[in-house]
């Protein structure tokens, strides 16, 4: 989890790279975007194919859920234990292994779509995706840095972002048209991916190295978990805002198709790949678009926003609406990327420097709990109430959790300085599972 700029150790070399890479620098940073986006899109895949493992296999909403949390549990996983090695080992050889592990993943999803292989496979397709948004975010910054020295990393900021949150939109999307217009809905998306995955891996490996000498020989430790004494009332409010930003977002790339094909009776995949496009979309553009915005107006427009759009999103399947559904899911992403771009600037801006990868782990903790935990409310909620009612408690409790810490938060952001964006965040393996 990368936070700042390369160490100073690290020279800036010429932009064609270091002698006998086979790629310089500049094509490398685009090989390594596009390596990026791929296999962030690739976890959110299974978004609109859901519904079809729930007619063909019979799984319950809980288990989708289930599913789903085993995603989430990768992804902490690999972020606390492996996120951090390329800083000793080097940023192409940790990516390699990353985005292989995710090839590894699209061939067990195709060899079986039982329940134990479908668990197995999003775990470590969450592992996997711990390892690459780290490295990649890192890998990025430093390549841009070295095809372009003394340049503003404003263009790595933004690649990485695009790649990050526009592999999450467009995910779903190639899913659902290949699901909804190809056969096999379960195989062939896999198979494309699995294509894809092993084409970025010959871009990684293409790649010049840019963390300089040999690995350094240092006891490993898992990435640390610090939040200083002075900003703990201002890090828990901004946990709690994140942890409600990711839960909307693992709503619509979890249960969002199954509302799309029964409250809403609309049973298209191309609409449920739509959808998490849409919400994803939004996120993305609040991201992007809004450089230099104060945490103080990205926090106070987030509280606000992904509140009323959650709000439309449950009128929307209650009253079988679905223009009203896809509006509240437009504005909901929006609110999300505004509120956790604006919890990260505060954290960052408040924490001290020689700390600060630390207290930004503790928040991507509280994250990807939001990811997880209110979802499996809702999958184990289904089982004694209907879905639709599950939704209202689920949106009630992210209103509750976003008014709690807004005082608190909104007042911090007032006096945070505008941190250095931390690319590729907004969603950061938000997807599905």
């Amino acid at each position: 989890m990368t936070v700042s700029d390369p160490p100073g150790r690290r020279q800036h070399a010429r932009s064609r790279g270091p002698r006998g890479a086979k790629v310089g620098h500049e094509k490398a940073f685009w090989l390594i975007a596009f390596a990026y986006m791929i296999n962030l899109a690739f976890t959110a895949v299974p978004a609109p194919l859901w519904t079809i493992y729930q007619q063909q296999d019979g799984f319950s909403t809980f288990m989708i859920t289930v599913v789903f949390t085993a995603y989430s549990v990768g992804v902490i996983i690999s972020l606390f234990l492996v996120g951090h090695i390329s800083d000793w080992h080097g940023r192409r050889r940790v990516l390699l292994i990353g985005v292989l592990t995710e090839a590894a993943s699209a061939v067990m999803a195709l060899a079986s779509s039982s329940l134990a292989v479908l668990l197995v496979t999003r775990l470590v397709v969450g592992f996997g995706i711990g390892m690459v948004t780290a490295t990649a975010t890192a890998f990025l910054i430093e390549l841009h840095h070295r095809a372009r020295p003394g340049a503003s990393r404003r263009r790595a900021d933004v690649v990485a972002t695009a790649a990050n949150i526009g592999g999450l939109a467009i995910g779903p999307l190639i899913g659902g048209l290949l699901a909804e217009y190809v056969g096999r809905p379960l195989q062939i998306p896999y198979l494309l991916f699995l294509f894809l995955l092993l084409a970025s891996a010959a871009g990684v490996h293409f790649s010049p190295e840019t963390v300089d000498g040999a690995p350094a020989r240092r006891a490993y430790r898992p990435q640390r978990v610090s939040v200083p004494r002075a900003m703990r009332p201002t890090f828990f409010a901004a946990a709690a805002a994140t942890f409600a930003a990711f839960a909307a977002f693992g709503l619509f790339t979890s249960l969002g198709p199954g509302f799309i094909a029964g409250a809403l009776h609309h049973p298209s995949r191309t609409l449920a790949g739509l959808a998490a496009f849409m919400v994803f979309g939004a996120a993305a553009v609040t991201q992007i678009a809004l450089p230099g915005v104060t945490p103080k107006k990205l926090l106070g427009h987030g509280l606000v926003l992904m509140p009323l759009g959650l709000v439309a999103v449950t009128v929307g399947v209650w009253q079988a609406q679905l223009p009203v559904f896809l509006a509240g899911g437009v504005v909901t992403g929006g609110g999300a990327g505004m509120l956790f771009k604006g919890s990260v600037s505060t954290v960052l801006g408040m924490a001290e420097a020689d700390t600060r990868s630390e207290t930004l782990a503790g928040l991507f903790l509280s994250a990807y709990a939001g990811l997880s935990v209110p979802v499996l409310g809702i999958g184990i909620a289904t089982r004694y109430v209907s879905a639709e009612v599950a939704l209202i408690g689920f949106t009630a409790l992210l209103i509750a959790l976003c008014l709690g810490g807004s005082r608190q938060l909104v007042g911090a952001g007032r006096t945070a300085a505008v941190a250095e964006p931390v690319p590729g965040t907004a969603a950061e393996g938000a997807a599905d599972a």
